[in-house]
Formats: structure tokens, C-alpha cells, sequence
């Protein structure tokens, strides 16, 4: 049903979209418009991965737990949650293509676990530091995490052979 629900959305959107630069003269290459997509459905993946870790944080945070062990919690149901979505929608393996899921599963806890480390610091910065709210910090250390995970993600963990 997500499936079928999000194919109808990005038929909707992409007949919006090339109607749209086709009035005003663009034309949109099918390669570059597919690319788009898969950032959108990354981004989206990304909100939900967003969301999860930052409840798990704050919930983890709220009952006593240390802020840097409650990062470290959130983060891990993120990846999880990061890998079956991207692996499923995002960079889902096209006829006659092979991975292995293992080696994509390690490979997508590598990419994380560099942004994870990336983040620690940047928490420190923020909370110990810069004296930054607890619950404020992990969301201003997305705008650095987010471009490398969706790098490494496609052009290493989820890649294909073909």
C-alpha cells in the first residue's frame, strides 16, 4: 500500500514538475528527475530517522540516562530504521542488479557510524561548550550529518552491481 501510495505521488509530482519547465521552456532529463527522486525519498527516510532518534534521545534523556549514552541509543533504532527503508525504497535493487544485504547492512552502519561520530563531537560542542540546550543540539548537527550519510549511502553501502 506505501508502495502504491508513493508511485502515485511521484506520477502527480513529476507530471506537475515537467508541466511546469516545460512552460517556461526547461527540459527535464528522465536520469535527473530520477536522481531528485531518490534525494526526496532519502530526505523522507531521513525525517522519520530524524524523528525516531530525537524521541529515543529525549525519552532516554527525560529518564536519567547520560545525554551522550541516549545519542548513542537513538542513533542505533535510527540506523535500523535508515537501513530497511533505504534498502527497501530508496536505493532498492533494479532487475538483473545483485547485493548483498549483509555486506549493505555493514556497509550502512559504517556510513552512520562516521555521521554518529561527527555528531558526538559536534553535541559536545554544542552542549558542553557552547552551553547549547540538550534537546536543541542533535537538530543543529543535522545540517552537517545529513549531505555525508546520503553521499556515502548511495555512492558506497547501497550500491549496486550490476
Amino acid at each position: 500500500m506505501l508502495n502504491t501510495l508513493w508511485n502515485f505521488i511521484e506520477k502527480i509530482s513529476r507530471n506537475v514538475v515537467f508541466a511546469l519547465a516545460g512552460l517556461v521552456g526547461i527540459t527535464i532529463e528522465e536520469d535527473k528527475w530520477i536522481s531528485f527522486m531518490q534525494f526526496v525519498k532519502f530526505g523522507l527516510v531521513g525525517l522519520s530517522n530524524t524523528l525516531l532518534t530525537y524521541v529515543v534521545y529525549v525519552i532516554c534523556v527525560q529518564i536519567g540516562i547520560h545525554y551522550q549514552i541516549s545519542y548513542f541509543i537513538g542513533y542505533v533504532a535510527g540506523i535500523v530504521n535508515a537501513f530497511y527503508w533505504n534498502n527497501k525504497y530508496v536505493f532498492k535493487q533494479e532487475e538483473g542488479e545483485e547485493r548483498s544485504l549483509i555486506k549493505a547492512f555493514v556497509k550502512c552502519v559504517m556510513s552512520y557510524a562516521g555521521g554518529y561520530f561527527c555528531s558526538s563531537i559536534l553535541l559536545f560542542l554544542w552542549v558542553t561548550i557552547l552551553h547549547f540546550p540538550k534537546v536543541i543540539s542533535p537538530i543543529i548537527s543535522l545540517l552537517v550529518t545529513i549531505p555525508i550519510n546520503f553521499i556515502l549511502n548511495k555512492k558506497w553501502a547501497f550500491k549496486t552491481e550490476s
